[in-house]
């Protein structure tokens, strides 16, 4: 099996089972907890808050851990908006892209049905770029936060995010950003970009499911979404995941230590297996940036075929991919990012998504490559009889 799905999950590295494995057996203490397991404990979560903010260039107190990415986005969104709104009720519209991510648009949909929000929402271009242009008449007195994902899950594109953030601090708007697929190709450094809060999650890069991170400048206030016991400095109630964040932070400051040389030799890879799709398939269209996009991800329409067939044919040759988000699965609805960038309904229901982790080779995106021309042609012939 050549697995292609690198942008839902990745498996985890035998480095940060080893690195859990500790607090998952005998230092299995509760951090609150005043005795020698509870230390032992909470000295692991000080390690891994520590080595999170050498990564992300920020102060180990600007970073509370979550259960994930969508919790890390839903606390940023909602804990921004409604703690600006608590200080000024006239702070009641957050902006968002057409492109993100459920966790954030699902947020900001219920900061608007519960606590009288307005959502405006930023269009992209057809490469599903935003534009300071677009995002500038978006940021008035009213705003309450931008939030603007690093890199998109299906389609790769890669926001320019320096410059949307500097937009919004002139504005004194606060910017989050979603960093879940940036992390491990892209730089992190927090001040270089400018945000005020950034989410990632464990899964995608080969720590365990249900660990996240989200940083928040020491400055933002921040509503806790959790309330309970006052853990994570008061904005993240719930007993610590220990070894979830000490696992985040081994994958995490491993990926990001080989970030530039993965980054360059994945993104030859891509380019090629690009071309050799589009050689194969001349009727194929290659979706989102042409150049700005992660070194991981390279998505395409089929027209003339269905989506998911061609799925099923790529996963019978040994090809495992998607047809995009899997947050989004099951769903007959043709993709709204890909609708947001101009593609027509019935060709955006023929999308697949190729996502790679560090691993991938060349002869694994060759073979995938010669798959993609047999499937589609498969499935086309099986539509015209």
């Amino acid at each position: 099996m050549i697995f292609l799905d690198a942008a839902a999950t990745t498996p985890v590295r035998r480095e940060v089972l080893e690195a859990m494995w500790p607090y998952l057996t005998g230092n299995f203490g509760n951090p609150s907890s005043h005795h020698s397991l509870g230390e032992s404990a909470a000295a692991a979560l000080a390690g891994a808050r520590a080595s999170v903010a050498a990564v992300l260039g920020c102060r180990p107190g600007e970073l509370v851990f979550t259960s994930g990415g969508t919790e890390a986005d839903n606390l940023a969104v909602k804990g921004i908006a409604l703690a600006r709104q608590a200080a000024n009720p006239a702070l009641n519209r957050v902006v968002i892209s057409a492109v993100e991510h459920p966790a954030v648009e699902e947020s900001a949909r219920y900061l608007k049905r519960f606590h009288g929000f307005s959502v405006d929402v930023v269009p992209v271009d057809g490469a599903g770029q935003v534009t300071p242009e677009a995002l500038m008449p978006l940021l008035g007195p009213e705003t309450a936060l931008v939030s603007i994902m690093y890199a998109n899950n299906e389609v790769g594109t890669v926001q320019p995010v320096p410059a949307l953030a500097e937009l919004a601090r002139g504005q004194g708007v606060p910017f989050h950003t979603d960093a879940v697929q940036a992390a491990g190709w892209l730089p992190l450094d927090t001040a270089a970009l400018g945000v005020d809060a950034l989410s990632i999650s464990g899964h995608k890069l080969g720590a365990p499911k249900g660990c996240g991170v989200l940083y928040v400048r020491g400055r933002v206030r921040l509503e806790p979404v959790l309330h309970g016991g006052g853990q994570e400095r008061g904005r993240r109630s719930g007993t610590e995941n220990i070894a979830g964040a000490v696992g985040l932070a081994t994958a995490l400051a491993l990926a990001q230590a080989a970030q530039r040389e993965q980054a360059g030799r994945v993104s030859r890879l891509r380019d090629a297996f690009i071309d050799a799709v589009l050689t194969g398939v001349p009727e194929a269209i290659l979706t989102g940036h042409p150049r700005d996009r992660l070194p991981s991800v390279a998505s395409f329409c089929f027209p003339g075929t269905s989506g998911e067939s061609v799925l099923l044919e790529l996963e019978r040759q040994g090809v495992v991919c998607s047809s995009g988000s899997a947050c989004a699965a099951g769903s007959d609805e043709p993709s709204a990012v890909l609708t947001a960038l101009g593609i027509p309904r019935e060709v955006a229901q023929t999308a697949v998504r190729f996502s790679f982790d560090a691993a991938v080779t060349g002869e694994d995106l060759d073979t995938a490559a010669k798959a993609v021309s047999s499937a589609v042609a498969g499935v086309r012939s099986l539509g015209t009889n």
